[in-house]
C-alpha cells in the first residue's frame, strides 16, 4: 500500500537545492524513511536523477552501524561523490545513531556529527536531506549547530483524511473510530485484527521508544519513565506540570523522586516526540503562564493502547486529535486563558479565568477553538461560547463538534463546524 504524504514531499521538493541542510523529524515510525527513501527518491528519478546520483543511508539499520561513526561516515558518503558536474542527493536516515551519549548528555563536547554535515554542505555539487526522531539533537540546535543552513520538516503520523483515504472502511464514521482508537501511525493500516493493532503499538512502546530512550541516556531506573507515561496519557486534555506528576507517582505509585528527575525525564519523553507541550497563554495580557501546561499525545492509538484500552473519554480522544491536526497543518498552538466577569448568588460581580482549548495561529492568521463533543442544551451552548465571546478582536472564533451538521454561523458570529468536515477538509478555517 502506498499512502500519499503530499503535504511533506511538497514541502521537500520545494527546498530542493536551496543550498541548506534539510533536517525531517517527528516520531519514529511516523513515515519519514518512506517519504524520504520511497516518496522523495521516485520524485528525484521521475525528474531525471540518476541512481548514483542518490547516496542513501539508513542509521538504523544495525549492517550500517560502523557509519554511525562520523568519520566513516563523511568517507562512506565523499566516495560516491565523482562527477563534479552532477548533484548528489545525500538522505541520511535517523542521524541520531551518528550521536555519542557522551555528546548528548555533555553541551560542553562538540557533536562531530554537525562537522561532518557542514563539511559536505561546503561541497558546491550535494543536496542534504536527514531525518532524526529526538528533537533535542535535531530541531533545537539546527540554528547554532548548522550555523543557519538547517531547515526543518516535521512530519506527524497520519491525519484523519491520509487515513480515511487509505482505509478500507467507506464509512467515514466507522473509520473515525478506529482511527480514533489506533491512531494514524502507517503501519497500522496494514494490521488487519484488533490484537494486531494492539500488539504492535505495545511493542513500539517497549521495543522501539522506550528503547531509544533507556540506551541514549542510560537511564537505570526505566519503570519511573513507564509511570510517567501512563500519567500523561491518563492527563491528556488537563493542566498539569513536574511538581503534579511527582506527587502523583508519590502518592498513587509510592515512589520517591525529585522534581529536578522528573523534569529530565519528562525532556526525554518530549524530545523523542511522544507527547507534545502546550503553554496557556493569557490572551489580555498577552504573556505565557509558566506553569502548568497540557501534554499531548504525539499518536492517539499509542495513548490509548497505553492504557490498555480503559480511560477512552470521547472528550479527551477528540481533543487530542484536533490538537493533532492544527499542529499538522502548521498552525502554532496554545491553550487560551481569559479572564471573564459574572454575577454571582450573592449578586456580586466576580472575575474568573476561563480557558480557551486552543489558539491556531499561522502566519498573520490566527484563530479560537473550542472542542466540544457535543452541545445538547443552551446552557451547554453558553458555556462553550462564553470564553470566546470574552475576546475582543476580530480573529475567527470556532467551536468543533462532533456532529455531521453543515457548519453554520451564530448571531454572535461564532462558526460551528463538524469534526468530520473539520479533519477532511484541509482548510476548513481558511475558509470561514
Amino acid at each position: 500500500m502506498i499512502i500519499k504524504r503530499d503535504r511533506y514531499l511538497s514541502q521537500l521538493i520545494e527546498r530542493r537545492n536551496n543550498g541548506l541542510i534539510k533536517v525531517i523529524t517527528g516520531i519514529r515510525r511516523c513515515g519519514k524513511s518512506f517519504l524520504l527513501f520511497e516518496l522523495f527518491t521516485e520524485y528525484l528519478k521521475e525528474n531525471g536523477v540518476k541512481d548514483e546520483y542518490i547516496i542513501s543511508l539508513p542509521l538504523d539499520d544495525d549492517i550500517n552501524e560502523k557509519y554511525r561513526d562520523p568519520h566513516e561516515l563523511s568517507l562512506y558518503v565523499r566516495s560516491f561523490i565523482k562527477d563534479s558536474s552532477a548533484t548528489y542527493y545525500i538522505l541520511l536516515d535517523e542521524i541520531q545513531f551518528a550521536i555519542s551519549r557522551e555528546e548528548l548528555k555533555n553541551p560542553d563536547v562538540p557533536v562531530r556529527l554537525y562537522s561532518v554535515l557542514n563539511g559536505l554542505l561546503r561541497l558546491p555539487n550535494v543536496d542534504i536531506y536527514v531525518t532524526g526522531s529526538n528533537s533535542k539533537m535535531l530541531s533545537k540546535d539546527i540554528m547554532t549547530e548548522f550555523r543557519g543552513r538547517g531547515d526543518v520538516v516535521e512530519i506527524h503520523p497520519l491525519t484523519f483524511q491520509e487515513y480515511y483515504a487509505c482505509c478500507a472502511d467507506p464509512d467515514k464514521i466507522s473509520a473515525f473510530e478506529d482511527y480514533a482508537t489506533y491512531g494514524g501511525l502507517p503501519l497500522i493500516l496494514s494490521k488487519k485484527t484488533d490484537t494486531a493493532k494492539i500488539q504492535y503499538l505495545k511493542n513500539l512502546f517497549q521495543e522501539v521508544y522506550y528503547k531509544d530512550i533507556q540506551e541514549r541516556y542510560q537511564i537505570d531506573d526505566s519503570d519511573v519513565i513507564d509511570e510517567m507515561t501512563d500519567v500523561l496519557c491518563s492527563a491528556v486534555g488537563s493542566l498539569t506540570n513536574v511538581s503534579k506528576i511527582t506527587n502523583t507517582l508519590r502518592s498513587v505509585k509510592k515512589r520517591k523522586i525529585s522534581d529536578a528527575k522528573i523534569a529530565e525525564y519528562l525532556s526525554y519523553l518530549t524530545d523523542s516526540f511522544l507527547f507534545r507541550q502546550v503553554k496557556r497563554y493569557d490572551i489580555k495580557g498577552k504573556k505565557y503562564f509558566e506553569t502548568p501546561s497540557k501534554f499531548y499525545c504525539e499518536d492517539i492509538g499509542l495513548r490509548n493502547v497505553r492504557l490498555n484500552l480503559r480511560q477512552q473519554e470521547e472528550t479527551h480522544i477528540m481533543e487530542n486529535i484536533i490538537y493533532n491536526e492544527l499542529a499538522a497543518r502548521g498552525y502554532a498552538v496554545d491553550v487560551g486563558v481569559v479572564k471573564t466577569t459574572s454575577t454571582g448568588t450573592d449578586g456580586k460581580r466576580h472575575q474568573n479565568s476561563c480557558e480557551i482549548d486552543f489558539i491556531a495561529t499561522l502566519g498573520r492568521k490566527k484563530y479560537y477553538i473550542q472542542s466540544a463533543l457535543n452541545i445538547p442544551d443552551a446552557e451547554k451552548e453558553r458555556q462553550e461560547a462564553r470564553p470566546l465571546l470574552s475576546v475582543n478582536d476580530f480573529f475567527q472564533k470556532v467551536i468543533i463538534t462532533k456532529s455531521t451538521a453543515k457548519p453554520w454561523i451564530d448571531e454572535n458570529g461564532i462558526h460551528y463546524i463538524g469534526l468530520y468536515d473539520f479533519l477532511l477538509n484541509e482548510n476548513a478555517l481558511a475558509e470561514l
